[in-house]
């Protein structure tokens, strides 16, 4: 797959990074400057704290361990407010190690059941937030422990992911321990029992924002005894009585927003608690069908209040909060966030819309629904472009995460939607979500990294990507310590190596170092990053440059390690096509033999044939073709036991993709080069896969299946196994009817060595009794196979022009005859002084027939332009064969086709004598 998953052009409208300026520093540093030289231990330490304030958590440790003083000045209480854990694995011992830091600590961000049992050591006793997502392993205990320890807990939020293992009695410990709690939001409790949320009544007075999301059951009439409560979210929570809600909840005095979306809300419910609600302002229902069902329902009868839905227009909705009437439409978000006279009710609420409205639409787009098409592409894509701007982190890091995930149609086959993602980028997300990813915040890092690469699988996003200066952050990320960020800039990469035009600009971004750094920095535990690192390199491999680039950067040795050691599919398959593209340049650099020196590499590959996953097959299949293209490969190949693994495959594919089939048999054709592997190839087993391929829909598999039993048919045991196991009909069958002139050609090279007579030898010494008792008929098989060969050299002779050849013998009439015999892509086969030798011994063969068939064998191979054509020019001077063509040109009983195909190929042999001097 090249991908989730052309040439270079040059990047308009490039613009520099820019970041924060501090005048107060810079004046700073200019003053410690000698000599050209910055005398950064001169700087005063306010300055240095401000520095560090600009890092995230990894580089301000960096920082701090360059000297003695910034070791201290890194520890400052002021610079460790807020921690994000995310991107580490935090067990106790790491906890303890911060502790010492985390005196003054507020706000804490965590992921994963380790990270929050190490949240204790941490000692940090006057947190006020904590935040944690991937919480589905947590428990009440643990959850019990952490409020106990932590009284002066505001704020605590645990999801989007469910949180399983969580009960009621978790709830009332969070209440009996916190009782200065203003805001909880919990996602996936199974049960949310009355007890549970009386205790929150009870104990935490100053608690107005509520969010039980995703919940299965919640109580609805204990909720509506919370009258501290004025923003209050149930979204996605199941087995809601509707008509309670609506009877109850319009009583809570101070409930401001209610967030209801993809619930089942009925229109009356909603109708009686807009009406009813004397503080309510918003009702958020986002996806609900059972409103949306509603024939006669209309919002703007509620004045003053505002519901948001999908058939409302939600901006325009939002505009109405405020009182200047021209902040309206899509700038709603940015026109409060800069406003100079703050509203502090209407920054809550915007801000808890914000929250909500980020989480539902990621939701949506994550649940990838039906019928949602006009929404997305009229506000959805806005709305979450807009969210990307807001002030809070998690804000931001969902609205990138939706942009990702809206997009996408089919995660697996990595197609997305082209029109939401030329939605996004004519909204301006590109340059938006590329400022996300120069932020040092990591998350933001890893969600705007994620968003880009899934959006540039569309060609024309990709080239906005590259020509705002896309390429150039991703290959930054991609040397990131953050394996999330690392990842995901990884797949970017991925995605845009896929266009020809990006490749050159990804190497000199440094892309193929970063990527290659990527497999021996997380060789082991880090899948994604290594499947979609070696994806990108296997792309760029495609291109004869870049090729040369990865082999130089030391890909040659990542990719062959991941081949051996990694169990992970995916990786396999990747690894094993970026092998077979680097070694698919043969004729051009050094990277074909360098894989096959490569310690173990072979052995890998022949191993991945046996893969239980039929895409890793296919791909090691493909690798070992192409690197079989190497005599000392070829050989090697063998040694490693790939004969009996390419058999086995080839036999074992008869149900299998047109992919691997192709490879199948291309990579035994590639092997019976050689004739000890064709005989071996013969002596395993494989004829009869390689026939039954031959008799395949596609025109690839025709190809490399003929291809293979060509080279096989030189050898006469080989001939006679091909026609004991019914290849004849096979062949002939190619002959006369493949859309692959290939195909055909190579058929008609097969059947003519399988009776020039020395398959007739090689019966006679006694292996005809098998023949004799499968009841294979070799005269017959001859008649049925010079026919069709017969048809097949004409349908190349056209009887006017071979007539005005024969008459007059002038350059321009047999220059005429080559141009329409000419198959172009048997200038690329490469044939042996025994193979040239045999089709010049046909040219005395008694059979008219195939003394055509090698005339025009020995013509395809000899047109001047083709690859190997020099080569075969060389071997038949050498071996004298031009006065056999010449004896062959002017026989009398020759057929026409005959005589003019041998005096083209007399002339092609005296243009490529006289080449070299010239």
């Amino acid at each position: 797959m090249s991908r989730r998953v052309r040439r270079k052009v040059g990047r308009k409208g490039k613009e520099k990074v820019v970041l924060p300026t501090y005048p107060e520093i810079e004046e700073e540093v200019s003053g410690s400057v000698y000599n050209g030289f910055v005398d950064w231990t001169g700087l005063p330490d306010d300055t240095v704290i401000q520095l560090f304030s600009c890092l995230n958590d990894r580089d301000r440790a960096s920082l701090a361990s360059t000297c003695k003083t910034w070791r201290v000045l890194g520890i400052s209480p002021c610079l460790w407010t807020s921690l994000d854990l995310r991107a580490h694995k935090c067990n106790d011992a790491m906890a303890t190690s911060l502790a010492s830091r985390c005196v003054n600590l507020k706000k804490l961000r965590f992921r994963g059941a380790e990270s929050a049992d190490a949240i204790l050591h941490l000692q940090a006793r006057d947190l006020r937030e904590i935040s944690g997502d991937y919480c589905r392993k947590i428990t009440d205990a643990t959850l019990s422990v952490i409020v106990a320890r932590h009284e002066a807990l505001e704020s605590l939020q645990l999801g989007p992911d469910f949180c399983e293992r969580i009960s009621s009695d978790a709830i009332k410990a969070i209440a009996f321990c916190c009782p200065k709690l203003k805001k909880l939001r919990l996602s996936g409790i199974r049960d949310v029992h009355a007890d549970a949320i009386n205790a929150l009544t009870k104990h935490c007075p100053n608690l107005t924002d509520i969010g039980f999301i995703d919940c299965l059951n919640v109580d609805e009439m204990a909720l509506g005894n919370v009258v501290s409560v004025r923003f209050l979210s149930v979204a996605g929570t199941s087995n809601m009585k509707w008509g309670v809600v609506s009877h109850l909840w319009h009583k809570l005095p101070n409930l401001t927003g209610l967030d209801v979306s993809r619930t089942d809300i009925s229109s009356a419910a909603v109708s009686r608690l807009l009406s009813s609600s004397q503080s309510l302002k918003v009702l958020c229902a986002l996806n609900c069908p059972e409103l949306e069902g509603g024939t006669n329902f209309a919002p703007r009868k509620y004045k003053s209040k505002l519901l948001l839905a999908l058939f409302t227009d939600i901006l325009k909705e939002l505009a109405l909060l405020f009182v200047d009437i021209t902040k309206k439409g899509k700038n709603v978000f940015l026109d409060w966030r800069n406003s100079v006279n703050k509203d502090k009710n209407l920054d809550d609420i915007m801000t808890w819309l914000e929250w909500i409205l980020s989480h539902t639409l990621l939701r949506i787009a994550e649940s990838n629904q039906q019928g949602l098409d006009a929404f997305w592409l009229k506000q959805g894509a806005t709305l979450l472009l807009n969210l990307m701007q807001s002030s809070q982190e998690d804000v931001q890091e969902r609205a990138a995460t939706g942009l990702a995930t809206f997009v996408v149609i089919d995660d697996e086959n990595a197609s997305i939607d082209c029109g939401r993602a030329e939605a996004v980028m004519r909204d301006g997300g590109i340059r938006l979500l590329l400022n996300l990813a120069r932020s040092w915040r990591e998350g933001l890092q890893s969600e705007a990294a994620k968003a880009i690469a899934n959006l540039s699988v569309n060609g024309q996003v990709a080239k906005a990507v590259a020509e705002e200066g896309g390429i150039d952050i991703l290959a930054g990320l991609a040397r990131s310590m953050n394996r999330l960020v690392a990842e995901e800039a990884a797949g970017g990469l991925w995605n845009l190596s896929v266009g020809e035009e990006h490749k050159g600009a990804i190497a000199e971004a440094g892309g193929v170092k970063a990527l290659v750094d990527l497999i021996f920095k997380w060789s082991s535990g880090g899948d994604g990053v290594l499947e979609r690192a070696a994806g990108a390199l296997a792309n760029l491999a495609a291109d004869d440059k870049c090729s040369t680039e990865v082999a130089v950067a030391g890909g040659v040795h990542a990719l062959v390690m991941l081949a051996r050691n990694c169990k992970f599919e995916g990786v396999q398959e990747q690894a094993a096509r970026a092998l077979a593209n680097l070694a698919a340049h043969g004729d051009s650099n050094s990277n074909n033999a360098a894989v096959g020196q490569e310690a173990g590499a072979l052995e890998a590959l022949v191993q991945l044939t046996q893969s239980p996953h039929e895409g890793v097959r296919q791909e090691a299949a493909g690798a070992l073709w192409n690197l079989s293209f190497d005599d000392r490969n070829r050989e090697a190949i063998a040694a490693a036991g790939g004969v009996e693994a390419l058999v086995a495959l080839a036999q074992g594919c008869s149900n299998a993709s047109p992919g691997l089939q192709e490879r199948a048999a291309g990579a035994l054709w590639g092997l019976s080069v050689s004739e000890a592997n064709s005989i071996a190839i013969g002596r395993e087993g494989g004829v009869v896969p390689l026939i039954a391929l031959a008799r395949s829909e596609a025109a690839d598999v025709h190809e490399t299946a003929a291809g293979a039993l060509w080279n096989l048919a030189f050898n006469p045991g080989n001939a006679l196994r091909i026609v004991e196991e019914g290849g004849v009909p096979a062949l002939v069958h190619l002959c006369s009817s493949s859309v692959s002139k290939m195909a055909r050609f190579m058929a008609a090279l097969a059947l003519a060595y399988m009776f020039d007579g020395r398959m007739d030898e090689y019966a006679l010494v006694g292996i005809s009794s098998e023949s004799i008792s499968k009841g294979v008929s070799l005269d017959g098989a001859r008649r049925m196979a010079l026919k069709h060969i017969e048809t097949f050299v004409l349908t190349f002779s056209d009887p006017q022009t071979f007539s005005a050849a024969a008459a007059s013998l002038a350059p321009a009439a047999l220059a005429q005859v080559t141009e329409g015999a000419r198959i172009q892509e048997a200038g690329h086969l490469r044939c042996s002084g025994a193979e040239i030798g045999r089709f010049v011994t046909m040219l005395r063969n008694p059979s008219s027939v195939l003394k055509s068939c090698a005339a025009f064998a020995l013509l395809q191979f000899t047109i001047p332009g083709g690859r190997h054509a020099m080569h075969h020019a060389s071997l038949m001077q050498n071996g004298g064969a031009a006065r056999v063509l010449r004896a062959a040109a002017a026989a009398a009983t020759a057929p026409l086709e005959a005589k003019i195909f041998a005096k083209i190929v007399l002339r092609n042999l005296e243009h490529h004598q006289m080449e070299p001097s010239l």
